[in-house]
This record gives C-alpha cells, structure tokens and sequence, in this order.
C-alpha cells in the first residue's frame, strides 16, 4: 500500500476551513440586507416585534402570529410618532377561511422622507409568519374626475362586453368617484390580476385590475393608482371578485 500524503490532506483540510470561515466569518454583516429600502433594527424609532429573524429580504418568525404581530404595531407605532395613513387586514373581511392572509399598513412621520410599509401574513406551507418591511416615496392622490353630481357611470364587468351597468344613484355615483380620487398614485405598472373591468365616469374611462384581497389597480389616460381591496367599492360598483 502506498504511503498516506498526510501532509498533502492536511494542507486540504486547512484550505477548506480557511475558505469556510472567511466565507461564513469575515462577511460584513451588513452585506445581508443588501436590497432593502430600510431596516428597521437601524431604526430606534421603529418598534421591533420581539422573535422576528432576518432571512430573505424579510423577516420570519414560527407559527400563526400576524395578528399579534398586527396588533403590536397598531399600538407601537403612535407611541413612537407613527401616524397611519393606510391599514387593510383580513380582520375586516368576514371570511374566516381568509385569515392567513394578514395585513399590511402605510405609516409616515414628520422627518421621515417617505412611506413605512409593514405588513404580514402566514406561511401555511412553511408554517412562519412572514414580516415585510419597506420604505416607498410619499403617496401622492391625483383627482381624476370632477365630483359633480349628473356624472353618468356605466361598468363593464368585462371589457369586451357590449352592454354595461348603468348607475344613476348621485350618493352611489360620488362614493364610487370618491374612491377612485382618493386611490394613491402608482408610478410603477399595473400588477397583473385576475379579473378586469371597465368603469366609465362622464367623459374618463377607468380600467380596473383587481382580485380577492388583492390590492386593486385603477388605469386611465391620467395614468394609475391603487387602492386597498375595500369591501364597500365592490358593493358599490357590483364587480364580481368571485369566491
């Protein structure tokens, strides 16, 4: 039998280690939130739920939390200067069977150049609790349509249907303006949806992207907004989200 190099192996061993340990070691720490817009344990005036751990661009923590979660920076966030600007959870939908889908929320501060978004919902296949933390520009809402009461509205479940739903309701028709109005401005595209509608409001068409507890996209020649999944527009306008 040939002789053993054991020098040759242990100069292998200690390249390996060396390559271990620098790799997993002498990493700045800062390297691993590469990509967030903010990070909230640099933050003092960010309240941070005890138990979230880091892991791909969010932060995770096991089991169903999201609503204490919720309810933390509910209460929190005043307390720190947070004022809410926009808050959507599965609370306000009645389905039980939805509650995994969590929430999430706009806050801005005096001194804070822009919008903190938080929001978290439930992992059911991995069994965690998902955190996002963001910082977005500050939301801005553009008036579309005049909130004059003769406005004529007709909606097309589906934009190639050639008759339409015609609402001559004037409280109806100034709350259906007032949503789209007060929707924020996207600057980005519209998210692809499941279902799409067409609403048209005296001389301004409005096309609609929107699906169960999704956030609902409005697109026209004044360019597009987005609003939370309220439960009172679709009442309004009668669109379909489906079960």
């Amino acid at each position: 039998m040939e002789n053993f190099n054991w020098s040759l192996f242990g100069t292998i061993i200690l390249v390996i280690t060396v390559t271990w340990f620098g790799s997993h070691h002498l990493t700045p720490s800062g390297d691993k939130y590469a990509g967030m817009s903010i990070v909230p344990e640099h933050h003092e005036d960010i309240p941070f739920y005890n138990g979230l751990k880091f892991k791909d661009q969010r932060y995770v923590t096991k089991g169903d939390q999201w609503q204490d979660i919720y309810q933390y920076y509910l209460n929190e966030l005043p307390e720190s200067g947070w004022k809410a600007e926009f808050i959507y959870s599965a609370l306000d939908d009645d389905t039980s069977e939805n509650d995994w889908s969590g929430f999430y929320s706009n806050w801005t501060k005096e001194g804070f150049d822009g919008v903190l978004r938080i929001s978290a919902s439930y992992n059911q296949v991995a069994e965690q609790t998902e955190v996002t933390f963001d910082k977005t520009p500050i939301l801005t809402a553009t008036k579309w349509i005049e909130d004059t009461p003769d406005q004529r509205v007709c909606i097309y479940q589906d934009p190639e249907d050639q008759g339409c739903t015609e609402i001559t309701d004037e409280p109806t028709i100034m709350s259906i303006v007032q949503f789209i109005n007060e929707s924020f401005d996207w600057d980005g595209k519209a998210m692809p949806r499941i279902k799409t509608s067409l609403i048209e409001i005296g001389n301004t068409t409005v096309t609609v992207f929107y699906e169960k507890d999704q956030e609902i996209y409005f697109q026209s020649d004044k360019g597009i907004k987005r609003m939370k999944p309220d439960p009172d527009f679709f009442e309004l306008t009668d669109l379909d989200i489906g079960e």
